[in-house]
């Protein structure tokens, strides 16, 4: 299979510039797999699992929250908010975020924007929980 060029970063910085033969994750309108050769093409990025397919064959999964996707001329640029791989997942830490966004969610009088902010938190817990199982 053929490969294209990757780099992949937050805010922090560079997490991972190389070749890859497939990129998969969650875009505001769905899930999107980059292949080598893939037109132009810029989205924003939702929240969701991801992965990368190397060369050698190897997969490594990330959870990723929000940014912005492009390829151009054959080159995919990530932009995440949020880019964790597996192995940096604090799996204690995200059930800890779970639990205390299942609680806030379970009181009465919340306001539109405490509802709103509760639930995006919990989604994250979830999408770290799910990625590093």
């Amino acid at each position: 299979m053929s490969s294209f060029p990757l780099r992949i970063g937050t805010p922090d910085g560079l997490l991972f510039e190389g070749d890859a033969e497939r990129l998969v994750c969650r875009t505001i309108t769905g899930d999107l797999a980059v292949l080598a050769g893939h037109c132009n093409y810029c989205t924003a990025i939702g929240m969701g699992e991801a992965h990368v397919v190397f060369e050698d064959g190897t997969t490594r999964y990330a959870a990723c929250i929000g940014g912005m996707l492009s390829v151009m001329d054959g080159t995919c640029r990530v932009l995440a908010t949020t880019w964790e791989w597996k192995e940096d997942i604090d799996k204690n830490r995200a059930e800890e975020a779970k639990k205390r966004a299942e609680e806030r969610l379970s009181r009465q009088g919340l306001t539109d924007q405490e509802y709103a902010n509760a639930t995006a938190k919990l989604h994250r817990a979830l999408v770290r929980l799910s990625v590093k199982q």
